[in-house]
């Protein structure tokens, strides 16, 4: 039997929703890339002040480009190669914590189906829904893909996108390397005179940037968020090319 005309209606609606909302973003894992993006800003963000702020101390007690240039690389090479392994160690810990977590749900799973049940209809009962509605959807649910529906509503946890440590790291070191090489390149390519003021420039016009992305990614406000990066790096370097000076007037004493 055909359907009526507000059926035929009603699905029309249901296809063309989506696109009444283009900037809310409901494919699965969006989320997860969100939280990438977001740990790759602040990534290069730590590489542009922590490498600005050495190398612009270096250069207060020296004008020897390549002194400048050889502490500025083991600065790169060293803060990449922390933070990656800081990564690693993280995820790697956060990814065996969530594994036995979801070890021990696929256990009840199999030992105790009709407690879990129960708990995962407790839970979108807490959400709001009536008790029938409640188990409605959780027997559903549990039909259709009882682990992972358990997993994300009890867990938190979406046993299909686990991080990868690997991942995390390698993107955690090109993040970092990308945000140095802009104060590196900033001290040795200008003019000695020149080299503090433009690396000053660059690193605070780059931080800009960054926490105008990392505001816009998290929907927070982009004037605070500029500013507290802009300050802190300016900060950062005033205070390591003011140590540099210091201990550069000591030896000359």
């Amino acid at each position: 039997m055909p359907d009526s005309p507000a059926e035929n209606r009603r699905s029309s609606e249901t296809e063309r929703a989506p696109a009444r909302h283009p900037h809310e973003p409901h494919a699965e894992g969006f989320a997860t890339r969100l939280n990438w993006l977001r740990a790759g800003v602040l990534g290069a963000n730590d590489g542009i002040v922590s490498t600005a702020g050495l190398v612009v101390g270096v250069a207060a007690t020296t004008n020897n480009p390549r002194t400048i240039l050889a502490a500025g690389i083991a600065g790169l090479v060293a803060g990449a190669i922390s933070m990656a392994a800081g990564e690693y160690v993280s995820v790697s810990t956060q990814r065996d914590s969530e594994k036995a977590l979801l070890a021990e749900e696929r256990r009840e799973l199999a030992e105790e189906p009709d407690y879990e049940l129960a708990e995962l209809a407790g839970i979108y009962e807490k959400k709001g829904l009536s008790p029938a509605t409640a188990r409605t959807v959780a027997a559903e649910l549990t039909a259709h893909d009882a682990f992972t529906a358990h997993a994300e509503a009890e867990l938190g946890i979406d046993p299909r996108s686990l991080t990868n440590p690997w991942a995390a790291a390698l993107s955690s070191a090109i993040a970092f390397t990308c945000g140095a090489l802009l104060p590196l390149l900033a001290i040795v390519l200008p003019p000695t005179e020149w080299r503090v003021p433009v690396t000053f420039a660059a690193v605070l016009i780059a931080l800009a940037l960054t926490g105008s992305v990392s505001a816009r990614l998290g929907g927070g406000n982009r004037g605070r968020a500029v500013l507290r990066v802009v300050v802190g790096g300016a900060l950062a370097m005033a205070i390591t090319y003011g140590i540099g000076a210091l201990t550069d007037s000591l030896s000359v004493v």
